[in-house]
């Protein structure tokens, strides 16, 4: 948070005076130090307003991925209740085919999104895609089945898939952003981690319901009305994470690059446009080719680690229920509660994770979870197919440490693979790109090898051990940012006490 900002402050006024006046002794302290040195040059945040933009963006993020879950552990009645001609294959791989189709618009939700973000401010855009989010998937609960409609029934849900696609597109680019622009240097990798920590009380939330539903309705009732009860529940809660977004404050870059352009041609507003001149580069009128032109080698590194980063992700998080279910014949109720076990496993120790890779960087946490799936891939589907239960935890447990490594670093070093002027749009085109070209198709694409393979069940190790490879290559090639100012952005401190020590640590010693 910027050292001014004070929206939505709960605090009395004569508290925020007496900060403010903090705040200017403390500048001048800086300065009386090091002339040289701006006001801006350094960030002293405020842990109450991080914490709490950390926690709106994280809720945010729950909702969408409640959403996005939804479809994935109701795959299989999707398919017989929108696509009830053909095999039970067939039915299952147009279920994936509509799933995936979301991720081909989230591109274009990525390339309109971001530059809005950079217009508007993250907290609009952020608002808004949260309740286009849940309006799409509250209208899919309503959607008559193909017995009642017909053909309309499955152009309605590539309808409303399409503007969930849409809307996710300047999701995860914004939160990310808000985020890691929000939290100190040294602390950026513990508070991204709880973005994802978001990613997995959705999908967690999202199967907790689908078991609890599947337990007590019983299957023909969840064919026939049950399945749209969690797709309902998706609107309430958007508007739990809209009023959340709403009372978010902006980042201090879109905050001061506002200021530099909507109030009158002061002196500290001149002075403002200089410092943040950077970011007028970026506004409104950045064309999207430009940002192509000028960031396609990070764009390039950022689409192999989202790639890598997702195939292991919806492997695990979406496909495993059903692989469980329709691959192994497993009862889809017990498939449901290992993967909730897994996923509450993960939530526990995903904090741990974001401060670690604070304490010894972003690229050891990233290799060994990429490292881990290559290595690990085949003896953990080795041992999920033997189908006990105690081998099926087991290889999951395999599967889940590795992709905590990512999940807890991933949110940290993505945003800092860019500069400032072009952070959220930039971000938002790469990860799109990749989801929709790897992440989202992983489903459908393991599932059709597995039937190009005469049902080899080994297949989705292969491939997780593909998109591990590339993993490999990526992490490899990218540089270490824990610790380290985002670029373009000044350093941000927890405390002006580290300030001060910064500013001291930056002065030389005079020599004579």
């Amino acid at each position: 948070m910027p050292t001014g900002s004070t929206e939505a402050d709960p605090a009395p006024d004569q508290d925020r005076d007496a900060r403010k006046r903090h705040r200017v002794l403390f500048r001048a302290v800086a300065r009386r130090k090091n002339p040289k040195l701006r006001r801006t040059d350094i960030t002293v945040t405020d842990e109450r307003v991080v914490k709490r933009a950390v926690k709106a963006a994280a809720l945010g993020n729950a909702m969408e991925w409640f959403d996005f879950g939804i479809y994935s552990y109701l795959a299989v009645i999707i398919g017989n209740v929108f696509f009830p001609g053909g095999s039970d294959t067939t039915k299952l791989l147009s279920s994936f085919a509509t799933f995936a189709v979301a991720f081909l618009v989230r591109p274009l939700g990525g390339a309109y999104f971001g530059p809005l973000g950079d217009r508007v401010g993250r907290k609009k855009v952020l608002a808004f895609t949260m309740i286009m989010m849940a309006l799409g998937t509250f209208c899919i609960g309503l959607i008559p089945s193909y017995a009642a409609i017909g053909f309309w029934s499955p152009v309605l849900l590539i309808l409303f898939r399409l503007i969930q696609g849409f809307s996710t597109g300047g999701e995860y680019g914004g939160a990310s952003t808000f985020i890691a622009e929000y939290a100190p240097d040294k602390k950026r990798g513990f508070y991204g981690s709880f973005l994802e920590m978001g990613t997995l009380i959705g999908y967690t939330g999202a199967a907790g319901i689908v078991l609890l539903l599947n337990t007590t309705v019983g299957d023909a009732a969840m064919n026939s009305w049950g399945w749209r009860l969690p797709f309902l529940i998706a609107g309430p809660l958007g508007l739990v994470g809209l009023y959340l977004r709403v009372k978010l404050d902006e980042t201090p870059a879109f905050q001061k690059f506002e200021a530099a352009h909507t109030h009158s041609a002061t002196g500290s507003v001149v002075e403002a446009e200089a410092e943040f001149s950077h970011l007028s580069e970026n506004a409104p009128k950045k064309k999207i080719g430009e940002i192509f032109a000028e960031q396609w080698p990070t764009l390039i590194l950022c689409i192999a680690l989202v790639g890598a980063y997702n195939i292991t992700d919806y492997m695990l998080l979406s496909y495993m229920p059903t692989y469980l279910t329709d691959t192994l014949h497993y009862e889809e109720s017990h498939g449901l509660l290992i993967l909730l076990g897994a996923m509450v496993a993960l939530m526990c120790v995903i904090s741990t994770v974001g401060k670690l890779n604070d304490r010894y960087g972003r690229k050891p946490l990233l290799m060994t979870g990429m490292l881990g799936f290559f290595i690990t891939a085949i003896p953990a589907f080795l041992l999920v197919n033997q189908g006990s239960l105690g081998a099926v935890i087991g290889g999951m447990t395999l599967l889940g440490i590795c992709l905590v490594c990512l999940l807890g670093t991933m949110s940290a070093a993505l945003p800092a693979l860019f500069p400032t002027n072009v952070r959220y749009g930039s971000l938002s085109i790469g990860y799109n790109l990749a989801v929709s070209l790897f992440g989202g198709t992983t489903p459908l694409v393991i599932t059709a090898l597995m039937g190009a393979f005469h049902g080899n069940v080994m297949v989705p190790a292969y491939y997780t051990m593909g998109a591990a490879l590339v993993g490999v290559i990526a992490v490899a090639c990218m540089k270490e940012t824990a610790q380290q100012p985002l670029d373009g952005s000044p350093p941000s401190v927890a405390t002006k006490k580290e300030a001060v020590e910064l500013i001291e640590a930056q002065t030389p010693e005079p020599r004579f």
